[in-house]
Parts: structure tokens; sequence; C-alpha cells
């Protein structure tokens, strides 16, 4: 069994959500940010949502702050802005690091999988990791990658299986 399925993460609402729940799914990872200029990506990332949901993708949200303190709400703040101004209907977890010491286990292991620019390190908020259907990291996507630029590769992802 893939590593992706034995780790949990903390929902927005508090609750634990295992990743084993996404077993047979293909997952887009992405850390995410309320006050960005990429903020934007919310509702490419929906779109997303609504046209794969049912051939077999969830997108995972991770709100991070590390990244010019960009994402400084509290749960209710960041699911407001998702829900409101982005219409986000894809699962949203508690706030992260993704980077350092105390990076969730999942940035960690996500960043030594498909290293970027920066080798094991994430560089901005909304940065891309698509995991397989099998749990395996497939894929990572720049910040400045649009959702919509992804659609294809998710297209051939989702053909696959």
């Amino acid at each position: 069994m893939s590593p992706f399925y034995s780790f949990t993460a903390e929902s927005l609402r508090g609750a634990p959500v295992s990743l084993s729940d996404f077993a047979g799914k293909l997952v887009l990872v992405v850390n995410t940010a309320s006050q960005c200029g990429f903020t934007p990506q919310y509702a490419g990332l929906e779109a997303l949502h609504k046209e794969f949901s049912e051939q077999g993708l969830v997108i995972l949200g991770f709100p991070c702050n590390q990244f010019g303190g960009q994402e400084p709400g509290d749960a209710i703040q960041i699911a407001q802005t998702c829900q409101i101004n982005y219409g986000v209907n894809f699962p949203m977890f508690a706030k992260v690091d993704v980077n350092g010491n105390n990076a969730h286990p999942l940035f960690k292991w996500l960043t030594a999988e498909l290293p970027g620019w920066l080798g094991k390190s994430i560089k901005w908020n909304f940065t891309k990791f698509i995991i397989g259907r099998d749990g395996t990291p497939i894929k990572r996507f720049a910040t400045i990658t649009k959702p919509e630029r992804m659609a294809e590769f998710i297209r051939q992802q989702l053909l696959k299986s």
C-alpha cells in the first residue's frame, strides 16, 4: 500500500481524516491561501472538481500561512472565503505548514517524492501535486500553473484507470 494512504489530516472543521478514504481516486493536493495573488485559482480548482469528480478526481486543499502571511484567518474565515468567494465544494483541511521542521508529514513526503525547483521545499502558495489512483505521486505543478491548464493531464490520468 502506498505511504499516501497512511497519512491523516485534520479537516477544516477539526475532524481527523484518513487519506485512505481517497483510495482508488486521482487526488490533487494543493496548498492554498486566502489573501494571495493566486487565490483566484480556487475558482479553477472548483471547476476541475465539478468537471472530474464523478470520474474519480478529488481535490484536497491545505491552507498554509508560511508564504507572506497570506492565510492569517481561522478555520471559519477560511471556510467563508472558500465558499462565499469561490463556491469551493472540495475538501479543505486545517491550516498546515508545508515547509520546515513543522511541515505536515504529507508535504514532507510529497516534496521528497516530487521535488521542485527549490528541491524538497515548496516555493509558494498553490503548488499542486497529483497522486495516482494507486497512491503514487505522479506530477507536481508550479504555483503559476492555472488549474485549467491541468485539465488535459487530469483527463488523461483518469482515462488510464
